[in-house]
């Protein structure tokens, strides 16, 4: 019989010698599990920067227990991907048969709060779909496109309930835009409180909905080329190489494909840069250098913290949508930097929020100058997602509809009533 201790408690007995350990069950949820530990390290680090040894230490287990449950890093990747998106969509089809007695408002309302909530939750995997497009194979990509499109589709729904004068093409921009903000909080990690950070957002969100988009209207015909082509070999190789980085990630591209797309071989390559780091830390030195550019004309041409904020969005969108390959690498690839350019190109781009959050807090008294970084995250990650989801059609009306959408999560309310009353004034269309 087991010994009692002074408190009456059943003491813990060893067991008896030469018995066998007692079994420790397999938890029942070990897949999803290993499937959300592998998507904070994707998330993190990107694909190619995580093994399955540093996932199987992180869970607990060994490499091979691992492989019971996936059997390589591919099946575990897709699994990460497709989890998180599964999650997205359960929390928004809660909703499918709630009918609040406030309409259209309350639904949207309810469906952007689980959102924020769920996204929240996952913040540290969120990250996982900067590596998505790049990484899965055509027909994985194809699948969680489809169940991402879904969720487009339910916001995008409610959105022509609360306005019904929305086309279904504006309101799956809205939506887009909605998405893009709410995710745009698991691209950097700038702490606020949960319950403050839900209020922010879903304010944003609200202010989008609200927006009033230009009527769009087609880019015009692209003018054929006639100019005579660059000849300096360093600028074709920093060009060819920004465009397979963005197709195809940083680790799926060589040296050799690079040169062979700036028709020099390998050995040339190395004689303007000593290695593909160093093209992808030239490619970042540049987008960097336009971005202050665009931030230093933007003020200098301005007399107000307004007038200021409108030239930089519409700069800064310009600069997106003429330079989209180059400004998807310099938000999707920093992790692969060495050690010793990231250090400073994050500074770099801090810097560069840090100005746009000086803008928006002149004009945002009501908010923390941790909100307004916030925002400022929340407005440049909006540009990519929608600048993507139109294929950076360079029209006006794009752009504008773009800028537009900025302004009203820098501004919020303000930018609502600015674009309503510009609506009530003038039936044309802005440029």
């Amino acid at each position: 019989m087991a010994e009692r201790t002074r408190s009456g408690a059943r003491a813990r007995t060893s067991p008896p010698a030469g018995s066998a350990p007692p079994v420790r069950k397999r938890p029942k949820n070990r897949k999803a599990q290993i499937a959300t530990v592998a998507a904070e390290a994707f998330s993190e680090r990107g694909y190619h920067g995580v093994s399955i040894e540093d996932i199987a230490k992180a869970v607990g287990i060994s490499g091979p227990a691992l492989y019971r449950h996936f059997p390589n890093k591919y099946a575990l990747f897709v699994q990460a991907v497709n989890q998180l998106a599964d999650a997205l969509d359960a929390a928004l089809s809660q909703f499918d048969d709630d009918i609040p007695d406030d309409g259209a408002a309350a639904i949207l309302d309810n469906r952007l709060t689980a959102t924020i909530g769920m996204t929240i939750d996952n913040r540290r995997t969120g990250g996982l779909y900067r590596w998505e497009r790049r990484y899965l194979s055509d027909d994985d990509q194809a699948k969680v496109r489809g169940k991402m499109a879904v969720i487009n589709r339910r916001l995008a729904q409610t959105l022509r309930e609360l306005r019904p004068g929305l086309t279904a093409t504006d309101a799956a921009l809205l939506a887009t835009a909605q998405l893009s903000v709410i995710g745009s909080i698991t691209t950097h990690r700038v702490p606020l409180a949960t319950r403050r950070l839900q209020t922010l957002l879903l304010d944003a969100c609200r202010s989008v909905a609200a927006t009033s988009l230009v009527p769009d209207e087609p880019a015009a015909a692209p003018t054929e080329r006639t100019g005579i082509a660059v000849a300096n070999k360093r600028e074709v190789l920093l060009h060819e190489a920004v465009l397979l980085f963005d197709a195809r990630g940083y680790h799926e591209v060589s040296i050799e494909e690079i040169g062979a797309a700036a028709e020099i071989n390998a050995s040339g390559v190395y004689r303007h840069f000593a290695s593909k780091a160093d093209l992808l830390a030239a490619a970042f030195h540049r987008a960097g250098d336009r971005v202050a550019l665009a931030v230093s004309s933007a003020l200098a041409d301005s007399s107000t913290p307004a007038q200021a904020l409108e030239h930089l969005t519409e700069v800064y969108v310009e600069l997106s949508f003429a330079q989209n390959a180059l400004m998807s690498v310099y938000f999707a690839e920093i992790g692969n930097l060495p050690a010793a350019h990231r250090s400073d190109l994050r500074n770099i781009q801090r810097l560069n929020i840090e100005e746009w959050a000086r803008l928006v807090a002149d004009l945002r008294t009501d908010l923390t100058p941790v909100e307004c970084r916030i925002l400022v995250h929340a407005a440049l990650n909006l540009v990519l997602d929608v600048g993507e989801m139109t294929r950076f059609r360079n029209s006006a009306s794009n752009r504008r509809r773009t800028v537009d959408l900025m302004l009203a999560v820098l501004l919020g309310d303000a930018a609502t009533r600015r674009d309503s009353e510009a609506s009530a004034a003038s039936t044309g269309t802005r440029t």
